[in-house]
């Protein structure tokens, strides 16, 4: 559906076949694109047809030695290894071994590769520099695998969302059977390029990748928008900050209800010490969500705790232009959150997630990784160091 998309929106066929051809498997396989419609969606559905001799016996190493090897561009390279690696991490976590040891059933074909590599050439050749994505659909039911039935979202796609702290919505419609509608190939390259947020931006172009399966509830298609982020702080408006004071609620249920709000898009939630009337210690929780959350969001709060009404109103914020890369450091490859002023880079924070996993492999402090990987970031992006900012939740 990632490939569909981009050939929709304009890229050329030959684009993702000479990034094959880079990596000597163009013989091996061979790409079918048509126009076809799901539901009123009409958009380009690419069928990968494999060579009868071709066994999908591959491993993760298998595939990032082929990418390493080939004469694909540095950043394709990077982007689709760093894909890859987190791809091998999240099925090793699912199977408690790991990458070394897995044993790859539908992901072991080179349909991965041509998925991972074809849609990381697609985005380059388009000039694409940022990724941005919507909450993950979840799903629901269950569906036949290699591994016998495996529950909607499956295990490894799962791990994927957790790994990123990816925001996830219930199926569109919410049918009582969906099936799988999103894969570990596809979880994997959004969480490795995507920022989950919607920008401010000038749109240029749209398209439609289509599923194989055509659905009655809702059209099985994922959309591509392509268009110009605005350089400076872009102000922000139609957003809600949605208050509420409460004094008989336990830190557990508030805890629970954060999650719930990040999960239904919030883009931000947080608590604050009050007193209440007669000397009561309380909270205030607050929510600032976009306006199309708002009923959802205020729903939600007066539903899973003990509040009696909340406070709702309008604001409007500015937001920096922020962007992720992958950064080769001497801890290996890490993604950077850069935030950036008039174009400019202003300071680098490097990803929680790939700095602990570096922190688990080698044993160093995690602030020593996040230390490290800063100032080596911040180095190479010709930043002026400042002072350390450790993200949220370490200590």
């Amino acid at each position: 559906m990632a490939l569909g998309a981009l050939l929709d929106v304009g890229v050329s066929l030959s684009v993702i076949e000479d990034a094959l051809e880079s990596m000597s498997v163009r013989g091996r396989v061979s790409l079918e694109p048509s126009q076809a419609q799901r539901a009123g969606v009409t958009g380009t559905f690419i069928d990968v047809r494999l060579d009868a001799k071709e066994q999908g016996n591959h491993s993760f190493q298998d595939f990032i030695q082929t990418v390493q090897g080939s004469g694909l561009s540095e950043r394709v390279k990077l982007q689709s290894v760093s894909i890859f690696r987190r791809l091998a991490d999240a099925e090793a976590r699912v199977h408690r071994t790991t990458a070394q040891e897995l044993h790859l059933h539908e992901l072991g074909t080179l349909d991965t590769l041509i998925d991972v590599v074809g849609s990381v050439a697609g985005l380059e050749s388009l000039g694409v520099e940022r990724v941005f994505s919507s909450p993950f659909p979840m799903g629901s039911g269950v569906f036949r695998s290699a591994h016998g039935m495996l529950p909607v979202p499956s295990p490894a796609t799962s791990a994927l969302f957790a790994m990123a702290d990816a925001p996830v919505r219930s199926a569109p419609g919410n049918p009582a059977w969906t099936g799988e509608m999103v894969t570990p190939t596809g979880a994997a390259i959004l969480t490795t390029l995507a920022e989950f947020r919607q920008p401010v931006m000038r749109m240029s172009a749209s398209g439609y990748g289509l599923g194989a399966r055509d659905p009655q509830e809702y059209p099985n298609a994922l959309g591509l928008w392509i268009g110009e982020v605005a350089d400076r702080p872009v102000r922000v408006d139609g957003l809600s900050l949605i208050e509420t004071n409460i004094d008989d609620c336990s830190g557990e249920v508030l805890g629970y209800v954060q999650e719930r709000l990040f999960a239904i898009g919030a883009r931000d939630v947080w608590f604050a010490p009050i007193q209440m009337k007669k000397n009561r210690p309380a909270t205030l929780l607050c929510a600032l969500v976009a306006e199309s959350d708002e009923e959802r969001a205020v729903e939600l709060i007066m539903r899973e705790t003990t509040t009696l009404g909340v406070r709702v109103r309008p604001v409007t914020r500015y937001e920096a232009e922020r962007d992720i890369v992958s950064v080769d450091t001497s801890l290996g490859s890490v993604s950077v959150k850069v935030k950036k002023l008039d174009g400019t880079p202003v300071s680098a924070a490097p990803e929680y997630e790939d700095c602990r996993r570096i922190a688990d492999a080698t044993g160093r402090p995690l602030l020593d990784v996040f230390h490290t990987v800063r100032q080596e970031a911040e180095a190479r992006l010709g930043i002026r160091s400042q002072a350390l900012t450790v993200p949220s939740g370490v200590h």
